[in-house]
């Protein structure tokens, strides 16, 4: 436990947030300490805070009733502001009314404010990002609603006069528009807290603690060649010496083209020559034969990472209680392994398996930047000297293509027409219709100022496959839809969470840019794996994709933009995912529009659309649809 003797921090309590780490770091950012309890925290060691946080999680108080706490906390006098679940909780401990909502609300959505000290400096209405399913139907006593998203529940209330606030939705992303000030609002106006914390020693800060907690023992660590092991590599060699760290990158074969020679030659260029490389291709791809589900598949590869180090230290005779495992985990690896302890799991990261845990229990592991994000790792790397083409490549996860590359049992089930929105009266900044060439629709991006009204048809499909999603701070494992017809950019903005949010069984919504749109309900899964001939394709496919996107001239808004491979169609039986996204920590993104005349030299590339029989654009956001497919 944390002891503090003045209101020198914002504490946070945690619920199983997928953003309460998020919400430590913002109050960093603005200046000031903060620490996250465990929702059990008892109110005594909370009354030096400056001010409290609830945070959000998956829980369900309509259900199962509040998670365990110490109620006295809304009793000792501390500024306090709930989001999305402590928003509930809060409501429900001075009497509301909480209900669960008919219709889910996952995404962006536009918040219609009234006057209160934490929206100082705030228009009347702003855009703010939901993820919820339980809502406050009614207001305890003495509280008023002073924002709503105008769908009949309570956006925001507070109770001025004892400082106590509650959000619906998350302040912490980046996709709440004016989320920073709302927080600086809370944490300066309300709390009256003092600026004490500086990012400016942080690097100094990690190095320090890669000090103490390596002693006099040597690093072995597994490099996989992405940003977060590329750069913790570099950080603990400038830390402990060359000499002390033996870095091992281990090809399973499941890397893009030509990944491992690139990896290995961008080391050397920067002094770290010393890489070792152990060729494991036959070993995973043995071990993932006829493997469908994609938790397996992950569990599978990490425990594998394992094995091969563990094989490794003992031919080099390392294994004499003088080294430690490395691994570049960052916090969203974390957090969506459900490494919090009220958080759900929404996929096992290869570096969170059980082995792994068991590891880290018996103090075996050392992981410099587990607590960072993907920006702040990069941050990292280039005041390390690191160049551009490592810390700004796109991330690559660690287990490779074979979560890109989905698994099928051989289901015969097929595309099915699901019931589609009111389309018949549609308005929308016109930002150039998704044309049909040669009976592909192509997506646009480029916004024009001219309005139009469209009554042009469109069906909505469900395909017979499953992905990973995080809605509502819970692990969702659901069919994605499949939009055919003309759109707009802005029309595809709205209609993607307003599908998801309406259809339980859906997580992710895609364009058909390619493919017989009369052929799609005909078409079906084919059993497929993880294979030397699946891989092949994906690879190739991938390095094209990658190729003519980067021309694009929105690709330097492109933050990562995963190739994913399904066994669908009806002739070729493979089809194709294309999901650009926006995004700056992983832990919220938007799908990043592309021109479309990169979509058409897509289409009309043989390499790959003679590869497949359709071509999806994911137009999914996160929540609820996770980057990565698996």
């Amino acid at each position: 436990m944390i002891q503090t003797t003045m209101k020198d921090h914002i504490a946070i309590l945690d619920f199983g947030s997928q953003y309460t780490h998020l919400i430590a770091r913002r109050v960093r950012e603005l200046g000031v300490r903060s620490h996250i309890y465990s929702s059990t925290t008892l109110a005594d060691d909370l009354v030096h805070a400056a001010g409290i946080i609830l945070s959000g999680g998956p829980g369900s108080i309509v259900k199962n009733g509040p998670l365990t706490h110490d109620p006295d906390i809304f009793e000792i006098g501390v500024p306090m502001l709930g989001l999305c679940y402590g928003h509930q909780l809060m409501a429900y401990h001075f009497g509301g009314r909480l209900a669960a909502g008919t219709a889910r609300e996952y995404g962006s959505a536009d918040l219609h404010i009234s006057d209160s000290a934490i929206f100082n400096q705030i228009g009347n209405t702003t855009t703010v990002w939901m993820s919820h399913g339980e809502h406050v139907a009614d207001l305890p006593d003495e509280f008023v609603c002073i924002a709503n998203t105008g769908n009949g529940s309570v956006g925001a209330m507070s109770h001025e006069e004892r400082r106590l606030f509650g959000f619906q939705y998350h302040p912490e992303v980046h996709h709440s528009s004016d989320g920073i000030t709302m927080l600086r609002n809370f944490i300066f106006d309300i709390c009256n807290a003092q600026k004490n914390w500086s990012t400016a020693n942080q690097l100094e800060q990690i190095q320090c603690q890669i000090i103490s907690e390596a002693g006099n023992k040597n690093v072995f660590l597994l490099l996989s060649g992405g940003v977060d092991s590329t750069v913790c590599y570099a950080l603990l060699k400038k830390t402990l010496g060359k000499h002390r760290v033996y870095g091992l990158h281990v090809d399973h074969g499941m890397m893009r083209k030509n990944e491992s020679t690139q990896v290995t030659k961008a080391l050397a260029a920067i002094g770290l020559d010393d890489l070792h490389v152990a060729n494991a291709e036959t070993t995973f791809l043995e071990a993932l034969r006829g493997v469908v589900d994609p938790e397996q598949k992950r569990k599978i590869i990490g425990d594998l990472f394992i094995d091969i180090a563990n094989t490794v230290m003992a031919d080099l005779k390392m294994n004499n209680g003088n080294w430690l495992l490395g691994q570049g985990t960052i916090y969203p690896d974390t957090i969506e392994s459900g490494g919090t302890k009220n958080a759900d799991t929404i996929k096992t990261h290869h570096n969170r398996v059980d082995k792994i845990n068991e590891m880290i229990a018996q103090g075996l592991v050392i992981e410099p930047i587990k607590d960072l994000y993907k920006d702040e790792v990069r941050a990292v790397g280039r005041e390390l000297g690191l160049p551009s083409e490592i810390v700004d490549r796109h991330p690559f996860p660690g287990p490779g293509l074979a979560i890109r590359c989905l698994c099928s049992d051989g289901s015969t089930e097929r595309a099915s027409v699901i019931a589609s929105p009111d389309h018949n009266t549609r308005h929308c900044e016109r930002s150039e219709a998704i044309p049909h060439i040669n009976g592909i629709a192509a997506v646009a991006a480029l916004p024009r100022n001219n309005e139009i009204k469209s009554s042009t048809a469109y069906t909505i499909y469900r395909l017979p496959i499953k992905s990973v999603g995080v809605q509502g701070d819970e692990r969702s494992y659901a069919h994605p839809a499949v939009l055919t017809g003309s759109y707009s950019l802005h029309e595809l903005q709205q209609l993607s969470p307003t599908i998801t949010n309406q259809h339980h069984d859906i997580n992710r919504v895609l364009g058909l840019i390619y493919g017989d749109i009369n052929k799609l309900n005909a078409s079906l899964m084919h059993k497929a794996d993880v294979c030397n001939a699946r891989l092949d394709l994906l690879r190739n496919i991938d390095q094209r994709v990658n190729t003519i996107v980067q021309r694009d001239p929105n690709w330097n808004k492109v933050w990562q933009m995963p190739i994913v491979l399904i066994p669908f169609g009806h002739t070729k039986k493979e089809s194709l995912v294309i999901r650009p996204v926006e995004s700056s920590e992983a832990m919220t993104v938007s799908f990043a529009p592309l021109h479309p005349d990169t979509l058409r030299v897509i289409i009309e590339d043989l390499t790959v659309s003679q590869q497949v029989d359709y071509i999806f654009y994911d137009l999914t956001n996160k929540p609820p649809g996770t980057i990565e497919w698996e």
